[in-house]
């Protein structure tokens, strides 16, 4: 049964409640968000955020988006997004290092800017004593065959939980129109993207969906429902 928040910036209650049993553990735990892109899911991470304070902080897999220089050398700008455009086996690393906190030691993590649509190294510290991290991105439930000659296939067991973040597909586009708009494309540019880059990525994604241990849709832009993932 799909229950609505009344509230856009509070995630469901059952969603915070899983977050805090994560983070008291006693030990430092990792919590991946999927979705397709448009889905939300930074929206979900940043109110998370707000209800936990200090005892989580985010590190999205974005960070670890190739450099447009290399992109251009790999040939593969017009592809931005898809599974080869990123260094997932930085991202990998990353996710070993973090499960496995050194004291005294602080991990930074790359950001990604969208005004520059570039990574940016080490923007994001995180404390040995912090006892959750939230990570977020598209690629969280990917298998060996699902992204051959990649690492995605390794990032599922280096977290705790996944949780997957849906949405309407059609809300979801048109939120994806607009964010290219924003960032400089034309109209007709925008929605060329959507449909070429963006939406075999999605498609992609959303086959890997069945493998979340929770769900939360987005019933009327950004309020959320809790939903239990099934098969389809």
């Amino acid at each position: 049964m799909l229950v609505p928040i009344a509230d856009p910036c509070t995630p469901p209650e059952q969603a915070v409640a899983r977050a805090r049993a994560l983070a008291s553990s006693g030990k430092r735990r990792v919590l991946g968000l999927v979705g397709a892109p448009g889905s939300g899911k930074s929206t979900v991470c940043a109110s998370l955020l707000a209800a936990l304070g200090p005892l989580a902080v985010v590190v999205p897999m974005d960070g670890f988006h190739l450099a447009q220089v290399e992109l251009e050398r790999l040939g593969r700008t017009g592809r931005k997004g898809a599974p080869d455009t990123f260094d997932s086996a930085g991202y990998v690393a990353l996710l070993r290092r973090l499960r496995e906190p050194t004291a005294g030691e602080t991990i930074y993590a790359p950001d990604f800017n969208r005004e520059i649509e570039e990574p940016i190294a080490g923007a994001i510290g995180v404390a040995p004593d912090v006892p959750l991290v939230i990570t977020e991105g598209n690629y969280l439930l990917m298998d060996a065959i699902d992204a051959p000659g990649s690492h995605w296939h390794a990032v599922r067991a280096l977290l705790d939980e996944v949780w997957y973040v849906d949405i309407d597909d059609a809300l979801r586009v048109e939120r994806l129109v607009r964010r290219h708009e924003q960032h400089g494309r034309s109209a007709q540019a925008a929605r060329d993207w959507v449909t070429n880059t963006d939406e075999p990525n999605a498609r992609r994604i959303a086959a890997t969906r069945m493998r979340a241990d929770f769900a939360m849709r987005s019933c009327h832009g950004p309020v959320f429902c809790n939903e239990q993932p099934t098969v389809t």
